[in-house]
């Protein structure tokens, strides 16, 4: 027997109105369980952790071809060197897509993951600060990290100077 004329379109009623139905049901089954204060939290810092390090700047890079392979963890970083400052970027990108600003407390390293907050010791005067790392460089010879303008003058620092970085955790 041939479906009647309105047939067809009940049975696609019916099909999308399952459909939805199914679709709301296990929408409902995919939601996160509820953990207590402590039970996730070494899940969701490894799970960000992992996240970070598939990340496009913690991958090696190469730059006037020379290829640099960031580090897997910053965990006791600890490094003596030069440091120098840069302060006319401002506007531009960092290596982790922020606006770089040249006022705020950042820095760029060639190799620390990002992004990493380190401590800068200017080994002068013995002034410290905390800085994020967020960008990439200094690819000078002979310098450790670059420092925003604004770290720059938290330290005291004028030209190139000698440093100690630690990372913190």
């Amino acid at each position: 027997m041939p479906p009647s004329p309105g047939e067809p379109c009940k049975q696609r009623g019916r099909f999308w109105a399952i459909s939805f139905l199914a679709v709301t049901l296990l929408a409902g089954c995919a939601s996160a369980p509820k953990q207590s204060e402590h039970s996730g939290d070494h899940k969701q810092a490894a799970h960000a952790t992992s996240h970070r390090h598939r990340a496009a700047y913690n991958r090696p890079y190469a730059i006037k071809g020379r290829t640099y392979v960031p580090m897997d963890s910053a965990k006791g970083y600890k490094e003596r060197g030069l440091a120098s400052w840069y302060g006319w970027e401002s506007g531009n990108r960092t290596a982790t897509g922020a606006h770089f600003d040249p006022r705020r407390l950042t820095a760029a390293h060639r190799t620390l993951p990002l992004p990493t907050r380190v401590r800068v010791t200017n080994l002068r005067n013995r002034r410290a600060i905390d800085v994020l790392v967020n960008d990439r460089g200094p690819f000078v010879t002979g310098r450790i990290i670059d420092l925003s303008q604004g770290a720059a003058r938290a330290l005291k620092i004028d030209g190139v100077v000698p440093v100690e970085v630690r990372a913190i955790d």
